[in-house]
């Protein structure tokens, strides 16, 4: 990536999203599991929406990767993680259900804010539907200056926050989806399906297979919301 002001600034844009997804997901996790009768990532700091705990927690994931990854391909991808008790989840398989679930659940609820930010952003007049999208590009400033910063903004909060509701809730260890399998199951075959799922090579096999799945359901997906975002507007 050839470096200019323009790659730095889009570089601070998407950096700014990704912190606020992911601390917000991990805190989600955090604040699920202590008001569940879990207080280990309450006592490690992590049930808070300062991104200090969770950046000192995960520094590859939070900070190292997501560089690397925007400098080479023009977008972020990491990870973060919240500590919490495995026995409290075996002997809850219920409430560890939800915390699992609440991860994901942030990162639908940051999509749905951008699109509505978006449409009020078109209904002032600062936005115009785009005629053609891509993934960091979802609508057009109709004005320079704040709503150029806005549209973009809007645009990456939307599109990186649908990729991680999707590809965390594939039902695969060690992604969140594999813990939400766990609500729609007995106490006891819920405990016996997480001792079948502590084998480490589960999280290696299930992040490839997420990945490679991923790679091919995303892009419909992500083609098929806007569409319906915009009614009356066919993008393909």
């Amino acid at each position: 990536m050839e470096f200019s002001n323009d790659i730095l600034a889009d570089g601070i844009l998407w950096y700014a999203v990704f912190l606020l997804s992911t601390t917000l997901h991990e805190a989600s996790h955090s604040f699920v599991s202590y008001k569940s009768g879990d207080r280990t990532a309450f006592e490690s700091g992590q049930v808070t929406l300062n991104p200090v705990p969770h950046l000192k927690r995960e520094k590859l994931g939070m900070i190292f990767v997501p560089i690397i990854t925007f400098l080479t391909g023009g977008w972020m991808i990491g990870w973060a993680s919240a500590p919490y008790s495995y026995e409290w989840a075996y002997r809850f398989p219920k409430k560890s259900a939800l915390m699992a679930a609440a991860g994901p659940a942030s990162n639908l609820f940051l999509a749905v804010a951008a699109i509505i930010l978006i449409h009020i952003g078109i209904s002032l007049n600062g936005f115009n539907v785009p005629e053609s999208i891509t993934f960091d590009s979802i609508v057009d400033p109709a004005q320079d200056g704040f709503w150029q910063g806005a549209a973009k903004f809007l645009s990456i909060l939307f599109s990186l926050n649908l990729i991680l509701f999707v590809f965390n809730l594939f039902p695969l260890p060690p992604l969140d989806g594999s813990g939400v399998v766990k609500f729609f199951l007995s106490d006891e075959s819920a405990r016996k399906y997480m001792d079948f799922l502590r084998n480490p090579a589960f999280a290696i096999a299930g992040i490839i297979f997420a990945w490679r799945l991923f790679y091919y359901v995303y892009p419909f997906l992500h083609l098929f919301v806007i569409n319906l975002i915009y009614p009356g507007v066919t993008y393909s």
